[in-house]
């Protein structure tokens, strides 16, 4: 019993970095190294599924459902959810839950009301008319994981841009293994105003939506969270269709001045810890007795969590606790890791606001829990991980929105800048450019 007590003990530590240490560097880049999408038996096994939903379309779903989700149907007519099932499931949910969920997509739907992007033009001198127009994409497909693991907010957060941004048509897809059907999914379906939903999940689901099938029509975009197979997937089927992007696990990074109730540190450490056993939270202060403090907090709270199990294995694995000389250093550190999510657990959070150039969100003070930020505060909640927070950014309304660039010249302005072109062309020796716009140049 003193050894099982002992390993417990082990799993729970939280391993301890030091920005002062010569190797830190390499310590902390093994710390972040992750490849999602790595696994060359899934993407060989991703091939092929991509290639027979391709080729047999409706039938090869239908058999792959039946063999990967335990769902046998004749149809996939018998596979979609209709509307109405959408909003009886939203009108049969408890008061409190339906009340949660409309004031979660109240904020949502406000906040990416402030990201809709307006057509533009303005005129030159001359009369040349220049601008971009902006339109929506005409349907856009939503992956949203499904069984257990079933998450309404990630409906929220992928079709609530989508319709604010005008998208024509949303088609949802959902695994049901077994027939599970979780009623807040279909609940968040109704209320955000997705059109059609299909009860198939995994790579298959991609190439319906990707490539199209007899029943489910191919659309522009797949935007939404799903598992090694579903990642795959979407990176193969990018340039037949666009995708948001390619996650790996999730991420939490919290700047700490020591002045935070560690109870409240080690439960935002826990909150995406208990994603599963590949999150990293991290947590960055100069202050090394705060850090053996949320140590022991993690210690006192951690037996009473339900993922204890998931928890326990993201903190042996994937955590780390660094200690810095200062706010300056911890800022540093926080840019070259480039957070999913980073809390500024600090007295001034606006202060530190300006030093941090790369995360995905930004949670500011010590009031503003990360979880927040995944629910309902508003901005959404598909973030860059892995470090691509460097160059990408949260999903938006932009993500659904196409722009084409207005040139219009008038005859004067055509002779004028058609000298500036075909100078340009000829020194690139592309003469039918050049005499393309030279055909414009008046005569003096």
């Amino acid at each position: 019993m003193s050894i099982d007590v002992e390993v417990q003990k082990v799993s729970t530590a939280v391993r301890m970095l030091n920005a002062a240490d010569a190797d830190f560097a390499m310590q902390l880049d093994a710390l972040l190294a992750w490849e999602s999408v790595s696994d060359p038996l899934v993407q060989q096994r991703v091939d092929e599924i991509l290639a027979n939903v391709k080729e047999r379309g409706d039938a090869a779903v239908l058999a792959y459902t039946a063999q990967f989700d335990r769902l046998s149907k004749d149809r996939m007519s018998d596979l979609e959810v209709p509307r109405a099932r959408l909003l009886q499931a939203l009108d049969n949910l408890p008061a409190k839950q339906r009340d949660a969920l409309q004031v979660a997509a109240d904020r949502v739907q406000r906040y990416h009301q402030r990201q809709l992007q307006s057509s533009w033009q303005y005129e030159e001198e001359d009369g040349t008319v220049l601008g971009q127009k902006v339109t929506p994409m005409d349907r856009v497909g939503i992956y949203v994981p499904g069984g257990k693991a079933a998450y309404p907010s990630s409906v929220l957060m992928n079709a609530l841009p989508a319709k604010v941004a005008g998208v024509g048509e949303i088609i949802m897809v959902v695994p049901t293994p077994g027939g599970e059907v979780n009623e807040l999914v279909l609940a968040a379906a109704g209320l955000a105003g997705v059109d059609r939903v299909f009860t198939i999940g995994g790579s298959q689901a991609v190439a319906a939506l990707a490539y199209g099938t007899q029943t489910i029509p191919k659309v522009d975009k797949i935007v939404g969270p799903g598992n090694i197979y579903v990642a795959t997937a979407k990176r193969a089927v990018f340039g037949t269709v666009g995708i948001d992007m390619i996650a790996g696990p999730s991420e939490i990074l919290v700047i700490c001045d020591g002045q935070t109730n560690p109870d409240w540190i080690a439960m935002d450490l826990f909150s995406q810890a208990e994603h599963d056993e590949q999150a990293q939270p991290i947590l960055i202060s100069p202050d090394l007795a705060f850090l053996q403090k949320v140590q022991n907090s993690i210690d006192k709270l951690l037996p009473t969590m339900e993922r204890k199990d998931i928890i326990s294995v993201s903190l042996r694995d994937r955590a780390a606790f660094v200690a810095v000389a200062d706010l300056d250093q911890a800022c540093d550190i926080a840019n070259h890791i480039a957070p999913e999510h980073l809390e500024l657990s600090v007295a001034d959070p606006q202060v530190w606001l300006e030093k941090i150039r790369h995360a995905g969100a930004i949670f500011m003070g010590r009031y503003t829990a990360e979880a927040l930020g995944d629910y309902c505060a508003g901005p959404n909640h598909v973030l860059p991980t892995s470090g691509t927070a460097r160059f990408s950014s949260p999903l938006g309304v932009y993500d659904f929105q196409k722009r084409s660039s207005l040139i219009m010249f008038t005859e004067d302005g055509a002779s004028e800048v058609g000298k500036v072109a075909s100078v340009l062309a000829r020194g690139e020796y592309l003469t039918a450019h050049a005499r393309s716009a030279e055909y414009r140049i008046k005569p003096d």
